[in-house]
């Protein structure tokens, strides 16, 4: 169906006459009766009989009218869909239940009127790909692993540096502390299933445990956040890393501690990717609330890997601050 010749339809049936018509549409009578015969031929009736005063719609035209206005409807609908301001910004988070999905709902606490549409992709890669094809218009990850960098078109900015904490259960020798340094994990069990190697979050991990001498165990398949905590809530021996806002929730029985690691902290780099040529006014209001807040954790001595990026002109030194 050729919604010109069916818009052209709806303003001469409107008008009464081609050449009314013609002028509302700036285009010439010519135009407007080729269009008209066009459309009739798809549909293989008569819309309009000529009479002395102009166009008259036939029996045929009469029943077309109203369908002819409701395409002409879907059309607005399906342009407003994918049109910049009109439609949700869709954000990729790395989990709803994790520090990036925390600084969306700021946003949208900060800017109700935003219409957003939250996604969660696998890793980096996949992240950036959607970016590149216009599947997501933003996305929360760690950037860059080793021996990668972002493309060209791909801009990024560091968000937020989130500290890991050590979660133990109630038996474990360490469950007590108020705080632990790297050094004093050096021996220790830390237990983390969900690590797929390949990832981000690998690459951060490995860094970690190849900076402080510790031993991260990937073992054994991944059932899920809940048996993950009932695991180390029965253990002596194992702990875990988790992120200082990871939501969490578990059995008050199961006794489980969030203990501060410092001197220095580990922080994960959280940062903003986007598409350098996206005009959605929506990502504009993000990267500027984003731009408002602090990046740094002030005067604590903090570690984050050197592979990670620094685009935030408030952060230096690309290890350890």
């Amino acid at each position: 169906m050729d919604l010109d010749a069916v818009r052209t339809f709806v303003s001469a049936a409107d008008a009464g006459r081609f050449q009314d018509a013609a002028d509302e549409l700036s285009v010439t009578q010519q135009a407007v009766s080729k269009r008209i015969a066009t459309l009739e031929r798809i549909l293989g009736v008569r819309l309009f009989t000529r009479t002395a005063r102009g166009a008259k719609l036939t029996i045929d035209g009469q029943a077309f009218l109203p369908h002819a206005r409701d395409l002409l409807r879907a059309e607005e609908r399906a342009l407003a869909s994918v049109r910049p301001g009109r439609r949700a910004l869709r954000v990729d988070v790395i989990g709803r239940r994790l520090a990036p999905a925390d600084l969306v709902r700021d946003f949208h606490r900060a800017h109700p009127e935003a219409e957003l549409d939250v996604v969660t992709l696998f890793d980096a890669d996949a992240a950036v790909d959607a970016i590149r094809t216009g599947t997501i218009d933003a996305s929360i990850r760690a950037v860059t692993m080793p021996g990668r960098q972002l493309p060209d078109d791909i801009e990024s900015v560091r968000v937020l540096g989130e500290p890991i904490q050590l979660l133990t259960g109630a038996a474990h020798e360490l469950a007590a502390a108020r705080s632990v340094t790297p050094a004093d994990l050096v021996g220790h069990r830390i237990w983390m299933p969900g690590i797929v190697p390949g990832t981000e979050w690998a690459a951060y991990y490995d860094a970690l445990a190849a900076a402080f001498g510790l031993t991260i165990e990937i073992t054994g398949p991944d059932f899920g956040t809940e048996p993950l905590l009932d695991t180390i809530a029965d253990s002596r021996s194992l702990a875990t890393f988790v992120g200082e806002q990871t939501r969490l929730a578990w059995p008050a029985d199961h006794g489980l501690r969030r203990v501060v690691v410092q001197d220095p902290t580990p922080v994960y780099p959280h940062s903003l990717l986007w598409h350098r040529d996206n005009p959605h006014p929506t990502l504009a209001m993000l990267r500027d609330h984003f731009g408002s807040g602090p990046v740094d954790h002030g005067d604590v001595k903090t570690w984050t890997p050197a592979w990670a990026r620094r685009p935030d002109p408030r952060s230096t030194g690309p290890a350890t601050a």
